[in-house]
């Protein structure tokens, strides 16, 4: 009875141990109540240690208030969404892919043993044995220096380096708050436009404000205001002197306020060449009329004199001059 005793004793540790689940199936049962796992230092290791026959994708983060991780707690929805659609779409651990969470509040010892000094961190270990194991077992990380990524883009990255097996997709929830904002926004706006119909039609038919419109947009893109937007140029300049540069010189060269000048210019003499065309043929009072012909044919001399003196300013060889501005 003694050595029967004695041997129930001995099997009873062996027995225990092969009750115990394999590392996998166990984490992967964990993350189909809890999904990603929440992580200790001591998980983290017995998770991530070699040998291994699955994969690991863990965000080491600090989501404490204290450490002021504004990233970590913009990128952790996204990582929990991904967890929970991956574990939901595969609930037979075919991909025996675990995805969990270290906070660093729970993994001091393992963020100082890995020498980390910013978070998010995420870190994917890939099989050591097995069909998919790979031959470097160092884990792959994830570059945030573009900004917190979104649940898609992290999916993309694990599938690519995790081919041949099961990737499920994510899926979002329905946002039933933006659908219902948006369903009465739409609606409500049908029915504003649908009363001031009658009132908007006459406005929308003018021929005259589309003229305008037309009218103003052709003189801003004449005058160079593409020019200024692609390449920033500055407002004005100084001279050397203490003074201020209206003009650039140069073809290849221009100012911002340079460009409203010249817009002011074209505008000016489009609106002389519109009074002389229309306006003045309407005038039934003869003097009126030839004050109307001199007055604008003098605004329409001058202005596009002055036009020319700038387009010499822009180019010393420009050839074509009108006085006063020689």
């Amino acid at each position: 009875m003694r050595w029967l005793s004695l041997l129930l004793s001995a099997a009873l540790p062996l027995g225990a141990f092969a009750a115990k689940k394999p590392v996998f199936e166990e984490y992967h049962a964990k993350a189909l109540t809890s999904a990603p796992v929440k992580l200790s230092d001591s998980s983290y290791k017995r998770l991530t240690s070699a040998p291994r026959d699955y994969s690991v994708a863990v965000v080491l983060t600090a989501l404490d208030q204290k450490f002021g991780c504004a990233l970590c707690h913009e990128f952790q929805p996204e990582w929990d969404l991904l967890a929970r659609s991956w574990t939901k779409g595969d609930k037979q651990g075919d991909s025996r892919l675990v995805l969990s969470t270290l906070d660093f509040s729970d993994g001091r010892d393992t963020f100082i043993s890995l020498g980390l000094q910013t978070a998010p961190v995420l870190l994917l270990f890939q099989p050591t044995v097995g069909p998919h194991a790979v031959v470097n077992p160092e884990p792959l990380r994830y570059d945030f220096t573009s900004g917190p990524p979104t649940a898609e883009q992290i999916h993309a990255w694990i599938a690519r380096h995790l081919p041949d097996r099961p990737h499920p997709p994510v899926k979002r929830p329905v946002n039933w708050m933006g659908w219902t904002i948006a369903i009465v926004s739409g609606l409500a706006t049908i029915g504003i436009f649908a009363k001031a119909w009658p009132i908007l039609l006459p406005i929308i038919q003018n021929r005259n404000l589309w003229a305008a419109l037309s009218l103003i947009g052709i003189l801003l893109f004449t005058s160079g205001h593409m020019f200024n937007q692609i390449r920033k140029v500055p407002y004005v300049a100084g001279d050397g002197r203490g003074g201020i540069t209206y003009f650039a010189g140069g073809f290849q060269n221009q100012f911002g306020l340079e460009t409203q000048i010249i817009a002011f210019l074209y505008g000016l003499l489009s609106f002389a060449t519109i009074s002389l065309a229309i306006k003045a043929p309407r005038e039934r009072n003869p003097k009126v009329q030839q004050v109307m012909v001199i007055v604008w044919g003098g605004v329409l001399y001058l202005v596009y004199g002055f036009l020319l003196s700038v387009f010499r300013v822009k180019n010393a060889g420009y050839p074509f001059k009108l006085p006063p501005f020689v």
